[in-house]
């Protein structure tokens, strides 16, 4: 199984920059980040340094969000967001450098909140400028930009993958983008009440990306209910061949204890 650490939900005991060599040091190969730095524009030494612990540390970076805004304050992204329009564009180029230098394919554009001083019609209408501008923008390395359904944000309106697969096939038809998919985060389908078995069976060959936790409480694999190892296996079989991202909630000294013991077991 081709999994993908996402660094910035595990591993968090650690500094930033350590966490790619702690992954590695775990027996993983690859790792994802959510935007890693407090602005759009970065300065050159930030972007090395984040470059760098990438490279050092002989991992793969399969996935990268745009900024998102302010993650812990309750920001889910720049996307819909009237007012910050020219800080995401200028976002664009950072986010395509960056993967562009480090191989990365997969960028994750989160929608962001409704604003009570404008129209939804209004803040889906500049979402798809937002969005082919990111396709665009991440095209000329064969990049992906990825739409992703959140659960635990209130005033986000993409809470099912047909609410994303709605937003998806605007944007195509409306600038010929070829290059935005669905981002599958089971975790997130589940909580929101989405027929996850469903969805896998419909779209699974056109997925991103997938990234996985258990419900209920966001752990690790088995902590929970879903059947996540049943999820991917129809996902695969149907066409699915890219990486699993795990994107859960688990002490650094536990956090692949289930891994172990599946790799055990074969």
């Amino acid at each position: 199984m081709t999994y993908t650490v996402n660094c910035s939900i595990l591993l968090t005991e650690l500094p930033l920059l350590e966490r790619p060599a702690a992954a590695k040091a775990a027996g993983f190969d690859a790792v994802e980040f959510w935007w890693p730095f407090e602005t759009s524009v970065p300065t050159d030494a930030q972007v090395s340094a984040f470059e760098n612990a990438i490279k050092d540390a002989g991992v793969q970076l399969t996935g990268l969000n745009f900024n998102a805004g302010n993650m812990p304050g309750g920001d889910r992204g720049l996307v819909s967001w009237k007012g910050r329009c020219s800080e995401f564009k200028d976002n664009i180029d950072v986010v395509a450098g960056i993967g562009e230098r480090l191989g990365c394919k997969a960028f994750n554009a989160l929608y962001g909140n409704r604003q009570d001083d404008f129209t939804p019609e209004e803040q889906d209408e500049l979402a798809v400028k937002n969005l082919a501008a990111a396709a665009e923008g991440v095209a000329r390395i064969g990049g992906t930009v990825l739409l992703e359904p959140v659960s635990g944000a209130a005033k986000y309106p993409l809470l099912t993958a047909a609410d994303a697969l709605k937003v998806i096939a605007r944007v195509k038809e409306e600038s010929g983008a070829e290059n935005v998919k669905l981002l599958a985060d089971f975790y997130h389908l589940a909580v929101n009440g989405d027929d996850v078995a469903a969805v896998i069976e419909n779209h699974a060959k056109d997925f991103g990306h997938i990234q996985i936790a258990d419900n209920p409480g966001r752990g690790a694999p088995g902590t929970g209910e879903l059947p996540l190892g049943e999820w991917i296996a129809r996902s695969r079989e149907l066409g699915y061949e890219g990486y699993i991202g795990l994107e859960y909630k688990e002490p650094q000294e536990t956090a692949f204890a289930w891994a172990i013991r599946q790799h055990a077991a074969k």
